[in-house]
């Protein structure tokens, strides 16, 4: 099955070759990245921040992880993007669904995902409905990322917020901040 699976890749990446902007392509390459936002999302593969924004290549600096948690190297990476890329907007992206705060909720915590339930847990308190976890756990990360960046001179006028994306319906419902 391995093999079959590096075979569909292969053949979905030359039909991205054949398909995709070429120019677009060939001018990221030399003249870099200019994205005018960062998503944190969820490593969900049903959560593409490309296809729910409707963006083009290299307009979205995208961070995903299961559950959208933030750790040093998520943190590290928005820094990155914010001073390196000038992408002055970054947000915070839950998805209804959400694997990762259904295990965090049912006290799933085997291996390293105990690292993704725990920072979920800790987001939601004792919020058991899936849906308003997931907006605690987005407006958690909002807040976090908020607190930690508060004192970096290269944050200085990026707004940082957070949504919550619908798998059902493709709509995305922009939390309050």
């Amino acid at each position: 099955m391995t093999k079959a699976n590096i075979e569909r890749m292969t053949a979905g990446n030359r039909t991205y070759m054949r398909t995709s902007d070429a120019s677009r392509r060939l001018d990221t390459a030399e003249n870099g990245q200019h994205p005018y936002a960062i998503v944190i999302c969820c490593s969900d593969a049903r959560v593409i921040p490309e296809q729910i924004f409707d963006a083009a290549l290299g307009e979205l600096f995208v961070i995903r992880v299961a559950g959208n948690v933030l750790d040093n190297h998520q943190m590290g990476s928005i820094e990155y993007a914010a001073a390196h890329l000038g992408c002055r907007l970054v947000v915070m992206l839950g998805h209804t669904g959400c694997g990762a705060v259904a295990a965090a909720l049912a006290g799933c915590a085997d291996g390293f995902i105990r690292y993704i339930t725990e920072d979920i847990l800790e987001a939601v308190g004792p919020e058991r409905d899936p849906d308003a976890a997931c907006r605690l756990n987005v407006a958690h990360g909002v807040t976090k990322l908020r607190t930690e960046f508060a004192e970096h001179p290269e944050m200085t006028g990026i707004r940082i917020t957070g949504a919550v994306y619908d798998i059902r319906s493709g709509a995305v419902t922009w939390l309050d901040d």
